[in-house]
């Protein structure tokens, strides 16, 4: 094993091997360590319990029978602790708990401090739980009956419990668990979400993938980060592998019936077995193209995941990293409608519910509001309420458009026989008549081409396009999707192409001075310099951390090349021109109370809804930016509320803009955003996002 690999490893450790010898001093002594605990672990469990002294076998930390972690004092005596196999009594003994359920496959560090007048628990650093010991035991009890005690796992040889301990420490009574707190974190490896590329999600979760044979599987990027317990990713020298295995038992899929390996890695346009083809990391990072050529159809339907781990540290369960079930179709599977739901809202003056919005599998927020006085939307500006890329439930409708058009190009009347349920075949059809007979710079093959092309090919179109048609013949083709498809969502995205395509353009020659590639550190300026001019803020700058997941939606390192800049750009250039609006500069300038952290990931802004007590109070909400949304998904440059729901749970809800800013009247006209956002009944007090410095 190379000396990177064990210096990663080498202060983990299996919790059953857990013992710790502490010498008593002054009738008090503090332990602290971090713990992950695997999600199939059996509770109530013993995780800790005393193995030598006068309260040999009492338990000393404990999971509840509620997934809580309990401290008890040891100076309770044998009568007064729970039997080994009965913890469901912990009520009617003293004891310190977490007020939540203690997270699973998560590390968190827990520090125990024991003393003749109290006892502490602490969690990630902060105090979870005292108890004071004066009321209920002699001053002297534990000074008196205890010099030395040993702590060992409590879990017997059943193998019930499942977890590892890392860098567990008996400290002085002069250090802060605190202090080691925030010492040599254990590491965990994670999928980045926001480097996903050309991957469908389904309103379940369930990622679908085009794969099978060679001249049908498409190719998708996904990249994973190897993290310290803060979020921090960590720079060393290791090797990731990727390898397909199955959804339900974690066994991995055979080969396909040509004898190819289920799962390939792309390298300069080869395709490799991906077990032969390590990643190596770079600044914490580890970059995958892969193809899967077997299909779920081809194994009895079942689902797939792809595991990410490292050579020679497969035991190490938090040295893994599991993608979300996967279900691989081939191109010819007829486009299957999203489990989502869409509809239009029934007026624009109706007070939004949180509630229901439950359909939308917590993508999207539509925020309404008394002060917007907007007319009955046309057929033909029907809002799709979704947030993944071209997931509209119009897809499957436009497809059989197509169809039709191919059958009766002369008829472009016939292109769509569905309905809503406020449409007539009369206005439907006198729309159709209406468009067909203006003039139309775009043929009908673009536009339906377009509405039927993934990210990827709808980005080389809108290029191709932008750079001959006109803003009003943008507008026209935008219309023209919008009419076809069935869904007014992807207009803005259309609408900017034009200024998006040539203000990049000259940014980056500007930046690039006819080389192929240059240094990161010379470029921040000049990106900061294209942020603030076309956010229209003079105000605030761009923070360290800002630049740093630039860089990594960029997908470089210490250089940037221009298929770099061209990814940043088309996730920078919506956020810009989305923050230039009035209510929403405001809201990003504001410093007290700060309404938009800066640029994070949905994990980072999850991550600071949890304090060490479990989730912060129910409507606690953060904003964000989708770090998976670039130019011209139609969410690019969309917020994000991100937010503890009433049952303790963390929603993600897109925030609806299209139809705010479709006119100046209404956006003059309309309530501060922030204001509309702490009228939902859900929302009620903005969070902080704690950034390391």
């Amino acid at each position: 094993m190379a000396d990177e690999e064990k210096d990663s490893v080498e202060d983990y450790s299996p919790l059953k091997d857990f013992r710790a010898e502490i010498e008593v001093q002054e009738g008090a002594f503090s332990l602290c360590f971090w713990l992950y605990l695997m999600s199939s672990t059996a509770f109530p469990a013993r995780l800790i319990q005393v193995q030598s002294g006068a309260t040999e076998g009492a338990p000393f930390l404990v999971l509840s029978e509620k997934k809580k972690m309990v401290l008890l004092p040891l100076g309770i005596l044998h009568k007064e602790a729970p039997e080994t196999c009965d913890l469901t009594s912990l009520s009617e003994v003293p004891h310190v708990a977490m007020e939540t359920e203690f997270p699973m496959e998560k590390w968190i560090h827990i520090g125990c401090e024991v003393s003749s007048d109290f006892v502490l628990l602490h969690i990630d650093g902060e105090i979870a739980g005292k108890k004071a010991m004066s009321s209920l035991f002699n001053k002297d009890s534990i000074s008196n009956g205890l010099t030395k005690i040993t702590l060992v796992c409590g879990g017997g040889d059943d193998n019930s419990l499942k977890g590892y301990v890392h860098n567990h420490k008996v400290l002085p009574l002069t250090s802060s668990i605190m202090e080691y707190y925030a010492k040599d974190p254990p590491l965990q490896l994670s999928i980045d979400n926001s480097s996903a590329s050309e991957i469908e999600e389904g309103g379940d979760g369930v990622w679908s993938i085009v794969g099978g044979k060679a001249s049908c599987r498409r190719i998708f990027s996904l990249d994973v980060v190897l993290l310290d317990a803060f979020s921090h990713p960590i720079n060393k020298e290791l090797e990731v592998i990727a390898s397909l295995v199955y959804a339900d038992n974690g066994a991995s899929v055979e080969k396909t019936s040509d004898g190819e390996a289920p799962l390939l890695a792309s390298q300069d346009g080869v395709e490799f077995a991906s077990c032969d083809r390590p990643s190596k990391m770079l600044h914490g990072h580890a970059s995958f193209k892969l193809k899967i050529s077997q299909l779920s159809s081809k194994c009895d339907n079942r689902m797939f995941r792809i595991m990410f781990h490292m050579p020679k540290l497969e035991t190490y369960p938090f040295l893994k990293a599991f993608s979300p079930p996967i279900r691989c179709i081939s191109r010819n599977r007829s486009t299957r409608i999203s489990s989502r739901l869409w509809k239009r809202p029934a007026s624009a003056n109706d007070q939004l519910n949180l509630s229901q919005l439950s359909g939308l599998d917590d993508e999207t927020l539509e925020l309404q509001h008394s002060s917007i006085h907007e007319e009955k939307p046309s057929p033909s500006s029907k809002r799709c309420r979704l947030g993944q890329d071209d997931k509209c439930n119009s897809h499957s409708r436009t497809a059989n458009q197509v169809k039709n058009v191919v059958r009766r190009s002369n008829s472009v009347e016939e292109l769509d026989d569905s309905q809503t349920d406020s449409e007539s075949p009369e206005a439907r059809n006198s729309a159709l008549k209406s468009t067909s007979s203006s003039r139309n710079p775009m043929s009908d093959a673009t536009i339906f081409k377009y509405c039927l092309a993934g990210l990827t090919e709808k980005t080389l179109l809108l290029k191709e396009i932008s750079s001959t048609a006109s803003n009003e013949e943008l507008l026209s083709f935008a219309h023209q999707v919008s009419l076809y498809s069935g869904c007014s969502h992807h207009r803005h995205q259309i609408a900017m192409a034009k200024r998006l395509t040539e203000e990049g353009n000259k940014a980056w020659n500007l930046i690039s001075q006819n080389k192929h590639q240059v240094p990161w550190e010379s470029v921040v300026f000049e990106i900061e310099e294209q942020f603030m001019k076309i956010a229209c803020c003079n105000s605030r700058a761009l923070s360290q951390q800002d630049f740093e997941l630039l860089r990594r939606i960029a997908g470089c390192q210490e250089y940037l090349a221009q298929e770099n800049f061209e990814k940043m750009w088309c996730w920078l250039y919506p956020v810009a021109l989305t923050l230039s609006k009035d209510w929403i500069n405001t809201m990003w300038s504001s410093t007290s109370p700060k309404w938009i952290e800066g640029f994070i990931t949905k994990e980072e802004a999850e991550t600071s809804l949890q304090g060490s007590r479990g989730l912060q109070e129910s409507g606690t909400f953060v904003l964000r930016f989708p770090t998976s949304r670039s130019w011209p998904h139609p969410d690019a440059g969309s917020l994000v509320v991100t937010y503890v729901g009433s049952k303790h749970t963390i929603h993600n809800k897109i925030i609806s803009l299209d139809q705010m800013f479709s006119s100046a009247e209404r956006e003059n006209n309309a309530k501060p955003l922030q204001d509309m956002l702490l009228a939902e009944p859900e929302l009620s007090r903005l969070g902080r996002i704690i950034r390391s410095r």
